[in-house]
C-alpha cells in the first residue's frame, strides 16, 4: 500500500535546539551543523518529495528547531506551491511566539505540534531541562487555538512519564488539541538514558487508550507502538511504520526509514529520494512484514502493526527482529 509513496516525511531542518530534553532522539546542539542542507539543496529536495506524485506526502519539518533555520518560510512556501501539506514541530523556546504562530498560520501550514510531558511545570521541565517550557507551551497552545491552527500534543511514554499520562490526556482535551499522540521510547539518542516501561505495563496503557473517547478530540495516536492496533482493531494509520509510509531525512541530507531508525539508505545530496524509497534494500525489506522475526513476522496483525522496527534494531541491531515491547502471543498469520 505504501511502496510507491510514503504518507509522512520527517524532514529535520536542523539539529539546532535551544532544549535539552532527556530523551531528545537527535541530541540536538545549541548551535547549526556547517553541513546542513543548504536552502538551495534544500529547493531541489522539496521538487524531488513533489515527484512522489498524487497524493503527494505529507512533510513534517522538524529538528531540533525548525524555526532556527532562517529559510524555513521560504521552504515552507515552496512546498505548499508545489502542493505539499506542511505541518512544524517547533521546540517551546522563547522563539514561539504568538507572533511566529501567526505567521505559520498564514504560511499555510496545516498543524503544528506541541509537547508535554508532564501535567505539571515541575514534572515537564524536567525532562525538558529548561525551566518555564512548560507554561511556553501552554501559552503557544492557547496561541495557536485563537490563530486557528490545528496542533497535536506529543507526550514522552517511558517509566518516568507513566504516571502522569491520564492528566497529560485532560490537560490536552482542555487546552483544544487535535491529536494526542503518544511517543513510546526507543532508547536512541539522548533517550537511552531514560527507562522503558513493561511490556505488561504498555499492554495496560494501550487497553486504557483504547477506551478514550473516540468521537471526540483529542484523537489518541501512537509513534513506535504501532501494536495500538490490535487493541482497535485497525484504526489511525494501519499498516504505516518505520519504512512504510515513513520517510525520514536528516539535517545533512541522509534518508532513514524514520527518525528513530538510524539505518542510512542514501544521502539526498546524491541520491534520488524517491528512488530511495522505492527500491533501497532497506525500505524493501521493512515492506515485508511476513518476513520479520520472532512473533512480529507469524502474527496475524503483522500487515496492520509490524511492531516497532526501531525498538526491534535498538534491542538487537536487526530491524526486522520481533519488537521486545509487546506482549502479545500471536494465533498465527491464516494460510
Amino acid at each position: 500500500m505504501f511502496d510507491r509513496a510514503p504518507h509522512r516525511v520527517y524532514w529535520e531542518l536542523t539539529r539546532a535546539c535551544g532544549l535539552a530534553c532527556r530523551h531528545c532522539r537527535a541530541a540536538a546542539v545549541a548551535t547549526r551543523h556547517p553541513d546542513e542542507l543548504t536552502p538551495e539543496e534544500s529547493l531541489r529536495l522539496i521538487a524531488q518529495l513533489a515527484a512522489f506524485g498524487d497524493p503527494p506526502p505529507h512533510l513534517i519539518l522538524t529538528g531540533g528547531d525548525p524555526l532556527l533555520r532562517p529559510d524555513l518560510f521560504d521552504l515552507i512556501a515552496a512546498a505548499r506551491s508545489r502542493g505539499l501539506g506542511v505541518s512544524v514541530a517547533p521546540s517551546a523556546t522563547p522563539l514561539l511566539t504568538a507572533e511566529a504562530i501567526q505567521h505559520l498560520t498564514d504560511a499555510g501550514v496545516s498543524a503544528i505540534s506541541l509537547s508535554l510531558d508532564g501535567a505539571r511545570a515541575a514534572t515537564h521541565d524536567a525532562v525538558r531541562q529548561l525551566p518555564g517550557t512548560f507554561e511556553r507551551t501552554l501559552a503557544a497552545a492557547h496561541a495557536a487555538r485563537a490563530a486557528g491552527l490545528s496542533f497535536q500534543i506529543n507526550t514522552l511514554v517511558a517509566e518516568e512519564t507513566l504516571d502522569e499520562l491520564p492528566a497529560i490526556y485532560l490537560l490536552a482535551s482542555r487546552l483544544g488539541a487535535a491529536r494526542w499522540s503518544l511517543f513510546f521510547l526507543v532508547e536512541v539518542g539522548r533517550g537511552a538514558l531514560l527507562q522503558q516501561i513493561s511490556p505488561r505495563a504498555c499492554e495496560e496503557l494501550m487497553t486504557w487508550l483504547a477506551g478514550l473517547p473516540r468521537q471526540a478530540p483529542p484523537v489518541v495516536t501512537t509513534t513506535e507502538a504501532p501494536f495500538y492496533r490490535r487493541i482497535v482493531k485497525g484504526g489511525h494509520g494501519a499498516g504505516i511504520r518505520d519504512g512504510n509510509g515513513i520517510l525520514f531525512i536528516s539535517h545533512t541530507g541522509e534518508v532513514h526509514p524514520s527518525g528513530f531508525l538510524p539505518l542510512v539508505a542514501g544521502n539526498v545530496r546524491h541520491d534520488d529520494v524517491v528512488r530511495v524509497y522505492r527500491d533501497s534494500e532497506p525500505f524493501r525489506q521493512l515492506r515485508q512484514p511476513a518476513a520479520f522475526g520472532g512473533r512480529c513476522g507469524r502474527c496475524e496483525y503483522h500487515w496492520q502493526c509490524g511492531g516497532s522496527r526501531a525498538r526491534a534494531y535498538a534491542a538487537s541491531g536487526d530491524p526486522l527482529a520481533e519488537d521486545p515491547l509487546c506482549v502479545y502471543e500471536p494465533i498465527g498469520v491464516p494460510r
